[in-house]
């Protein structure tokens, strides 16, 4: 069977990302970050193309259209989907979203769509609805604040693209969806604040996400995927450096270090 993957993973490795610190208030406000891309899997024709123009989620349990929200970081173009066969994917769309809960996904797709046989010919694919109303799909996800997520999409093309009995083919995409957190944060307070420290997270294998105190001392670290990490306070000329070792994060955790006291002269 031929399967297509659409997901948003935050993909870490090898990678130094500073980022300043992001103040939330405690009374349960927030965003939570959301990252959409696709992959694919071998399968029994040249090639799928897919027009993508927009990726939009729904933030009410109905299904009124003012509840939909069109993801802002948004690539539309035609995608072929055997192109992100052997674990290559592409960034599709992503977007910092308000926490709280999340019904429903769609793809809004275009007029583009064709499928090349293996024979070399190349047929276009009519999407009835696609293009319409889009290709809506259940989620039925909770974000909380501050935590990166990845939604799965398995798009299923043996199902999804149909002969039709006139030599035609049309594409009713059958997807089945999967939303998990991929990664949590760390965050807590520098005191003196007037040193003003770098803070690297740094992984067993020397992965690196780093960020900044604000004027405060508060910081918050976002997209650390679970993991066990070493946290190194750097201030100009090594004075009141400060290292915190094994700070465990879950997948779906902002992990609070608390006050950080520097050393002080």
């Amino acid at each position: 069977m031929m399967k297509k993957k659409f997901f948003l993973p935050l993909m870490l490795s090898g990678l130094v990302w500073f980022s300043s610190c992001d103040s939330n208030d405690d009374n349960g406000t927030g965003t939570a970050r959301m990252e959409v891309r696709m992959t694919d899997a071998p399968g029994d024709y040249e090639e799928v193309n897919v027009e993508i123009k927009s990726v939009q989620i729904h933030r009410e349990d109905g299904d009124t259209e003012s509840g939909w929200i069109t993801l802002d970081e948004i690539h539309p173009g035609i995608y072929n989907l055997l192109d992100f066969a052997n674990g290559r994917d592409t960034l599709l769309a992503s977007a910092e979203l308000p926490v709280g809960h999340i019904s429903q996904i769609r793809l809004v797709l275009g007029d583009n769509n064709s499928v090349k046989l293996k024979n070399g010919d190349e047929i276009a694919l009519k999407t009835p609805s696609g293009q319409t109303s889009g290709v809506k799909l259940k989620i039925d996800a909770h974000l909380e604040d501050d935590v990166t997520y990845m939604v799965l999409l398995d798009f299923d093309a043996a199902r999804s693209v149909v002969p039709k009995g006139n030599g035609g083919y049309n594409l009713k995409p059958v997807i089945r969806t999967i939303t998990q957190a991929i990664a949590g944060g760390i965050k807590g307070k520098v005191t003196p604040a007037e040193y003003k420290p770098g803070i690297y997270v740094i992984s067993a294998a020397n992965d690196t996400i780093g960020g900044f105190a604000n004027e405060s001392g508060d910081f918050l670290i976002k997209g650390v995927p679970a993991g066990t990490y070493r946290v190194e306070f750097i201030t100009q000329y090594g004075q009141h450096n400060k290292t915190i070792e094994n700070v465990s994060v879950s997948q779906n955790q902002i992990k609070d270090l608390g006050v950080v006291m520097l050393p002080q002269e």
